[in-house]
């Protein structure tokens, strides 16, 4: 079904689009307006963090005059302006998107790409404090528009223009952060391939091969990698593919080169993961080999008698064999396993950005440096019997290892969603080639990743769909459920859209592929995942503002208790009692401050948000919900008031003509004849039926209609063309009434009639004169009562809009339960509606899926459009409902309920960790229940924090949609 796979076109197509702007100023007629010449401008708009952003933007240009049109790219941040010159100047545009609130920046040189988005993996983050840094390095670089930095997938996503910077200074920017930065993608309009070549020997055949692919048309970039016997090409896929670089590969130096797809492990982000988790393994199995054997010698053998003996034996002076063998073993732990945290505590400080590897390095240097110290004098010292913290430093560090490890295992399952999208597609596909007249010659298996635009393949019964396209031949059903989440197969025949990895049932299609590589529904998807995963929730910002001061904070706290303990030990505050054997009161001090320094956990704050963000949208996805980033979730959460469109959003949007009156004496056929040729140029639903219906009565699939000149579309009222030189109006009574035409008593009856049974009547006039009404039928769609019913269950108040007249709108309020109804509204005028109740205090979503919803959608807290509906509606909209099904505005208001409790919690555990762990390893409980917590306790429920942080957000993952949606009775429709 084609309005499956329009709903998946969501990225690539045109931004935010506003219908509703004048043609011409006001005051200038449509002669003079007609005559000037409208110029272009770009604007880079800096400030905008939301739809409703866009919208200010967007009407603070629609006031000026001499506005043609609007578009404002929320994703991009830039405007982009059609305007009259004799009217209104650029300079005058730009200083009204200032005085809006925004930055703005008129960009001279600019073409459709002008603004770019890369992707870039970074490394050796560890905190909030950490991602903190690095986005606030990218932010003040100039020529980059906007910068987003995930801590939990280690991503960042960056807008520039490539005409003020390059990406190759964005990751030299991250990489004077202090952190490793790896480019992912550059965001550019083309795809890209990696090729491993055979044959190779010296320079000159990787050069020669180099330039045999560079002379391709298409080819914009060749990157070689002699050591991995690798090329990588950037290509557009309207012009070329991999098969061709392959062919051009194999008869470049007389054949001797072979070449193939570069083997893959899984995917990018899961072969960085798996690569992480092992670093952490074998840090941890190397940091128990030496930490095993300094925790036996100082807690175990130290009471086994004979062992104990043994260990206590005099090397030099007072120093025994147990110190130099906890000090010989702890050293590698330290200063070798532990190298990564003392690189990333020098990086943190060079920035002036302090973060935990701060905390642990400076906490366990506390306990190595002072057990040295220790074990030095006792070496040198005939009386001093010191005691020594190895194992505290060396446990420590295998502890929070052991976390890190557990924390990465649990991060790489939150995204686990986007790895199962990925491996949807299947590993080969049938390449048919077919002669000049369009017969099948031959078929051949290739791999799926050499498909290339206009490829024919075959998919046979039980396979995946191997690439997006249309069918040329056959007919079969296809299983889109796990693309759409539609759980009941698609009818597919010839002319039908596929999906790439979707299931053939049972017949045999033959498809020609349209969208390939990085162009496809299925990547178009998990591009559209993964940014909403990049994207802050404004809850997070709670966290940032945290972790500024968090670990200088903690730092002050862990010496402060040292020296309140210390002074206390030294002035007899408290009984010697309280000291324990082994220890003197500057030790027990200095236990106390370090178990406050590793105690404390950043992480876990910084983790409570993106990690539930993650898996919510990850579960969204698959249930056929996508939500376009965390402030999306987090205004769906608080909706209490919905607004319906009601065409193709309460309907089902295929409204069929069910009863013609005809006022005058003509033709039945003439009469559609002339309907049809003015209502063909519109995009409306209604003006669809009624052409369907003028076909009918031609019995032609495809007739030609008369010519139409003048066409005009009165947006939220008709059409006006001129036909046969005979001016037609097709619309409603406002249309009629603004053109001074006379409506019968007889006309006003039939529609009086229609719209009493729900029905919406279409006016005729020819010449100034009506002569015919039309009365159109749109069916409910299954379940809407039942779902309007479940929303006031859930205290959401629903409203409709529609720019249908009030009869029939009143009609199907009634029908669906709906009391509050404004009909025959424009779509500026839904757009106000959405204020209206935004300034009595209601949080509003937006339920739409035409262009003249698009207003609306990005003026409300939430935009839902539809999924088969427009593109520029699913553009606007801030979550796409894929399945046009309306339960899925209550699944997606649930899924959002859910996962900011699910952030909530996460935020009560991560702070009330630290509220309570802190004092507790200060000692606040030492004094009267003799409890405290050894530092390496204290590291270990460090590390556990932040696993327990993560694991919560991933309870996400079991999420059901609410009971009450399954017992609802699906109604079947069918449309003649």
């Amino acid at each position: 079904m084609g309005s499956k796979f329009l709903a998946l076109a969501c990225l690539r197509k045109s931004p935010h689009h506003y219908p509703s702007m004048p043609r011409y100023p006001k005051g200038v007629t449509e002669e003079e307006g007609s005559s000037s010449v409208s110029s272009k401008a770009l604007f880079s708009v800096t400030g905008m963090t939301c739809s409703a952003c866009a919208a200010s933007v967007e009407k603070a240009v629609k006031r000026l005059p001499g506005i043609r049109q609007a578009l404002v790219d929320l994703l991009n941040n830039r405007a982009q302006v059609l305007f009259y010159p004799s009217f209104v100047t650029e300079e005058s545009i730009r200083e009204a998107i200032e005085d809006a609130g925004f930055g703005a920046t008129l960009l001279r040189d600019f073409n459709e790409t002008s603004v770019q988005v890369c992707r870039i993996r970074i490394q050796g983050m560890t905190c909030t404090s950490c991602s903190s840094t690095v986005e606030s390095a990218l932010q003040s670089i100039q020529g980059v528009v906007k910068a987003q930095v995930a801590l939990a997938t280690e991503e960042a996503e960056v807008h520039y223009t490539p005409s003020v910077v390059t990406y190759d200074q964005i990751l030299e920017t991250v990489q004077d952060a202090g952190f490793e930065a790896t480019l992912i993608s550059t965001g550019e309009d083309m795809s890209r391939i990696d090729l491993h070549v055979e044959g190779i020997r010296t320079g000159r055949s990787m050069r020669l091969i180099q330039n045999s692919l560079q002379a391709l048309p298409g080819v914009q970039g060749v990157q070689t990698h002699p050591d991995l016997n690798k090329v990588s090409l950037s290509y557009k896929p309207d012009l070329t593919g991999p098969r061709n670089f392959i062919n051009v590969i194999q008869e470049t130096g007389s054949r001797r080169f072979k070449a193939k797809i570069f083997p893959e492990e899984g995917g990018r982000n899961n072969s960085h993961r798996r690569e992480e988790i092992k670093q952490y393994y074998r840090s941890f199995l190397w940091s128990l080999v030496f930490t095993v054997p300094v925790f036996l010698t100082s807690m175990v053998f130290m009471h086994i008698p004979g062992i104990k003996d043994g260990l206590d034996s005099k090397v030099v002076n007072m120093l025994t064999i147990g110190e130099v063998i906890r000090w010989v073993l702890a050293t590698p732990v330290q200063f070798i396993i532990g190298k990564r945290f003392y690189s990333g505590a020098y990086k943190a400080l060079r920035l002036r950005s302090p973060n935990m590897d701060v905390l642990i390095a400076l906490g366990t240097n506390a306990a190595y440096f002072y057990s040295m110290y220790s074990v030095l004098r006792a070496a040198a010292s005939h009386g001093f019997e010191g005691t020594d913290f190895f194992e505290t430093s060396a446990m420590l560090i295998s502890f929070i290892l052991l976390g890190k490890y557990l924390e990465v295992l649990a991060k790489g399952k939150t995204s686990n969603a986007i790895a199962k999208l990925m491996n949807l597609t299947p590993d080969t596909a049938i390449l048919l080639s077919l002669d000049s007249e369009g017969n099948v010659v031959g078929e051949e298996e290739i791999d799926s990743r050499l498909i290339q635009k206009n490829d024919v393949i075959k998919i046979i019964p039980g396979a995946k769909v191997a690439s997006d396209g249309f069918v040329i031949w056959g007919q079969s059903h296809v299983n889109e459920s796990m693309i759409t989440g539609e759980a009941r197969p698609v009818a597919k025949r010839k002319g039908d859209t596929v999906i790439g990895g979707t299931l053939n049932e049972n017949g045999v299609l033959h498809v020609k592929a349209t969208w390939v590589g990085s162009e496809s529904a299925l990547s178009q998807i998990v591009r559209l995942v993964e940014s909403a995963q990049l994207a802050k929730a404004p809850v997070q910002k709670f966290a940032d503002r945290i972790s500024k001061y968090f670990v200088p904070l903690v730092i002050l706290i862990s010496f402060s208790t040292w020296l309140a303990w210390f002074l206390a030990g030294k002035f007899h505050a408290y009984p010697k009692s309280w000291i324990p054997s082994s220890m003197d009161s500057f030790e027990l001090a200095l236990q106390f401050g370090i178990s406050v320094m590793v105690i404390a956990c950043p992480c876990a704050l910084g983790l409570a948000t993106p990690t539930a963000v993650m898996v919510g949208t990850g579960v969204g996805a698959s249930q056929g919900i996508l939500i376009k980033g965390g402030q999306a979730l987090e205004n769906a959460h608080k909706v209490n008031c919905i607004v319906f469109d009601k065409t193709g959003t309460l309907t089902i949007g295929k409204p069929v003509v069910v009863n013609t009156k005809l006022l005058t004496n003509m033709v039945l056929r003439e009469f559609y004849e002339l309907v049809a040729a003015a209502e063909v140029n519109s995009e409306h639903p209604l003006a669809k039926a009624t052409v369907e219906y003028a076909k009918k009565l031609r019995d032609e699939e495809n007739p030609i209609w008369p010519e139409a000149r003048d066409f005009v579309s009165i947006a939220g009222h008709g059409v006006k063309a001129t036909v046969r030189n005979k001016e037609i109006l097709v619309g409603n009574k406002t249309l009629l009434a603004d053109h001074n035409v006379a409506l019968p008593i007889d006309a006003e009856e039939i529609l009086a009639e229609a719209e009493a049974m729900a029905q919406t009547g279409i006016i005729v006039s020819i010449n100034r004169e009506a002569v015919g009404v039309l009365a159109v039928s749109d069916p409910l769609k299954p379940a809407a009562q039942e779902v309007i019913s479940i929303l006031k269950s859930m205290k959401i108040r629903s409203i409709m809009v529609t720019g249908d007249n009030w009869g029939t709108a009143n009609s199907i309020a009634k029908e669906v339960g709906i009391e509050t109804v404004i009909a025959e509204a424009k779509p500026e005028q839904k757009a106000e509606k959405v204020k209206e109740l935004q300034a009595s205090g209601y949080r509003v979503a937006m339920v739409g899926d035409g262009i003249n919803d698009s207003p609306a959608l990005v003026a409300a807290d939430v935009g839902m459009a539809i999924g088969a509906g427009t593109d520029i509606a699913i553009e606007a909209a801030d979550i796409v409902l894929m399945k046009s099904n309306l339960e899925d505005v209550i699944t997606a208001i649930d899924l959002s309920r859910k996962t900011f409790s699910r952030i909530r919690l996460n935020y009560i555990w991560a702070l009330g960790y630290n509220l309570l762990g802190i004092p507790i390893a200060a000692g606040a409980l030492f004094p009267s229940m003799r409890f405290r917590l050894p530092p390496w306790v204290a590291g270990a429920a460090m590390a556990a924090s932040s696993v327990s942080v993560v694991c919560c957000s991933l309870q996400l993952k079991y999420y059901r949609r609410p009971k009450k949606l399954d017992n609802l009775e699906i109604r079947g429709i069918s449309i003649e």
